[in-house]
């Protein structure tokens, strides 16, 4: 537990340095538990770190009654429109949203639930065929079409950086996902509070923070290597 306290306190104090001069705001950390076992988990709470990200439906299924109701679970992986009803009252966020079936499942459900789900688009700024997200050219009619869902909530939008040796490569995406936020948040569609900009993992966030990111989902830079999956 102290050394994942040093390293929380390690890594929000770059983060800090990076970031809050610049963007007014240091960029917060959700800690990413894919594989992590719930008991890892809750040595976050001591650190400070109550939001988590996770891939996939069934962990989040399986650990979210195995922790403490002050965690908030943001889905962060490629969501099926099937799996929507399983986790639709046992996440506080969806951070993949990536085609309109999905944002139309999503509606449904949450309006079934009584609730609006706060959601992010993904976009896909490294156009990798292989990933999920939508094209950039096509975010603003997107974001205008899927805010006019009333179970739906757009607080933002959410990137998944192409994997690079060379993480310095990747600040002319970060800097153009910066550049869709402000004009999605500028603005100001009806049906939409955009506050969110959640990009940077554990072997970029640094320049996620650098070009203001709002939000970093780290895991192996918390966490280490990851453990075979046990819940």
């Amino acid at each position: 537990m102290t050394e994942l306290k040093e390293r929380v306190q390690a890594i929000e104090r770059r983060v800090a340095d990076l970031s809050l001069e610049r963007w007014g705001r240091p960029a917060e950390i959700i800690a990413v538990t894919k594989t992590v076992e719930p008991e890892r988990i809750r040595g976050l709470l001591p650190c400070g770190l109550t939001r988590l990200g996770e891939n996939r439906a069934q962990e989040i299924l399986q650990k979210r009654p195995l922790l403490d109701a002050s965690f908030r679970i943001d889905c962060i992986g490629r969501l099926q429109t099937n799996k929507v009803k399983y986790i639709i009252d046992q996440v506080s966020m969806i951070q993949s949203l990536d085609r309109m079936k999905l944002a139309q499942e999503i509606d449904r459900r949450a309006q079934q639930t009584g609730r609006r789900m706060p959601v992010l688009i993904q976009v896909n700024i490294g156009r990798e065929p292989q990933k999920g997200g939508i094209a950039e050219e096509e975010l603003p009619a997107f974001a205008k079409e899927a805010a006019k869902l009333s179970g739906l909530e757009i607080r933002g939008l959410m990137a998944v950086m192409p994997e690079s040796d060379r993480p310095e490569e990747l600040r002319p995406l970060f800097v153009r996902m910066r550049g869709l936020f402000e004009h999605l948040r500028d603005e100001a569609v009806a049906g939409t509070r955009i506050e969110e900009l959640s990009m940077g993992m554990s072997g970029d966030y640094e320049i996620a923070a650098e070009e203001g990111a709002t939000h970093l989902r780290l895991g192996s830079a918390l966490f280490g290597r990851r453990p075979a999956a046990k819940v």
